[in-house]
């Protein structure tokens, strides 16, 4: 029994339209049942009447060919930006600190990947190289300056222990 929730909106790029679906594995129909009724009430307890103009958006774009067509090149551009920017970041990584402590960016897949600093390293990132991360240090692969790997590398290497 499980219950799988997955949000689409990055997909589609629809991020404030709640875009996506929540699906139930159960025993029997009788605890499918039980465990819809509990996403049901609390569905309703967030919201009373969900915007549909995200799920339009998406059903268009996904009916129509040609615009289909068009969202998968763009979704494969992406995806291959992310990649090459994963592994430019882990190659300058390398280079800077003469290590394969970072070379695992390179096999992530997505937007962010953690590596694996302190709060206090990440502190010294903002306050010395105006370098901004979440605290434990997860950083959007989709932000980095593909001009400035370098620096970037440089910097984070420059607060290690």
């Amino acid at each position: 029994e499980m219950v799988v929730a997955s949000s689409c909106s990055k997909n589609v790029a629809v991020y404030r339209d709640r875009v996506g679906a929540a699906m139930i594995l159960a025993k029997d129909g009788a605890q499918a049942d039980v465990a819809m009724s509990q996403m049901l009430s609390a569905a309703r307890a967030l919201y009373s009447m969900p915007p549909d103009h995200g799920a339009a958006a998406v059903r268009i774009v996904l009916e129509d060919a040609a615009l289909r067509a068009d969202w998968q090149a763009e979704l494969e551009e992406m995806r291959l930006r992310m990649l090459r920017l994963r592994v430019a970041f882990a190659e300058a990584l390398r280079r800077q600190s003469n290590s394969d402590r970072f070379d695992f960016v390179a096999s992530h897949r997505g937007m962010f990947s953690r590596l694996g600093l302190s709060e206090a390293q990440v502190e010294r990132l903002r306050t010395e190289h105006a370098v901004y991360m979440v605290g434990d240090s997860r950083i959007n692969v989709a932000g980095l300056p593909e001009d400035g790997m370098d620096a970037l590398a440089k910097a984070i290497v420059s607060v290690l222990d």
